[in-house]
């Protein structure tokens, strides 16, 4: 299983888009700054996600949410 989030950081308005196969881990890394770009605006939490059975599917969808990042589609999501 896959899934593809969005993060918000708790100390800045800013948003970080991904995909992982397991998301407690993948949001545990983020906050401990293993990600160069979202270390700087430490900490994050999840504020959406969607499951994906493949890999593939997951990396597409991350894909078409980065392509209206900032949108109504992408504030349709995280409201």
């Amino acid at each position: 299983m896959y899934q593809v989030y969005i993060l918000c950081s708790l100390l800045k308005k800013r948003y970080y888009i991904g995909h992982t196969g397991n998301l407690i881990k993948r949001l545990a890394a983020h906050n401990a700054g293993k990600t160069s770009s979202t270390k700087a605006y430490r900490p994050w939490q999840v504020i959406y996600s969607e499951d994906f059975n493949t890999k593939q599917d997951a990396y597409a969808r991350e894909m078409k949410i980065k392509s209206y990042k900032g949108g109504r589609a992408f504030k349709t999501l995280i409201e």
